[in-house]
């Protein structure tokens, strides 16, 4: 499975492009810490990428992720990503033993509560934005009260990386397709 063929199966079976984006930060987030401890970028990717795919269709926690499962395999996704995937949700019941099983629950909801404060900011843009900023917000469980604060700390100590430092490598990372989240706002890359 590569990359592209799992942009294929995300437009099948997504039409939501708030949902799409999601997808696309927790990819850009995956390649980031791929390319940083040398691993399978291809691989980390299309984890990334896949792994909400089925949230349209599947929208309760009884069937999201573990019902997507059988569509995954009827499209050729391998079972080390179809595991990944199942184990980025607690309730599978499903452990996180791979770096990139853990990885992908570190990335998950973090890119939302980036994604929400970067569009609280004066810029609208993940240009000027740093982990000071949403530490701000991190503390504030009114604001974006969907992103799991506790989640959000174990899936970074779960992965081994410093909350804030995690935060912002998931900035860095989202960063670079700035312009297909919709967050560069008003400003250009530096």
């Amino acid at each position: 499975m590569n990359r592209e063929e799992a942009f294929v199966i995300v437009t099948k079976y997504v039409k939501n492009q708030n949902l799409i984006n999601h997808m696309l930060a927790v990819e850009a987030a995956m390649q980031f810490y791929a390319e940083k401890l040398n691993q399978d970028v291809e691989l980390w990717r299309v984890t990334g990428l896949l792994h909400d795919f089925d949230w349209e269709i599947h929208p309760t926690l009884e069937e999201h992720p573990q019902a997507g499962v059988s569509i995954l395999r009827e499209h050729g996704v391998s079972e080390e990503i179809i595991r990944a995937i199942l184990s980025h949700a607690d309730h599978t019941g499903v452990p996180r033993q791979t770096l990139m099983e853990k990885a992908l629950f570190a990335c998950d909801e973090i890119t939302g509560l980036i994604t929400a404060v970067a569009l609280v900011r004066p810029s609208r843009s993940l240009y000027d934005l740093t982990s000071t900023s949403v530490k701000k917000k991190w503390k504030d469980r009114a604001f974006a009260a969907g992103a799991n604060r506790e989640e959000i700390a174990r899936g970074a100590e779960e992965f081994g990386v410093e909350l804030w430092q995690h935060v912002d490598n998931v900035i860095l990372a989202m960063r670079k397709i700035a312009p297909q989240l919709g967050l560069e706002g008003n400003l250009k890359p530096e």
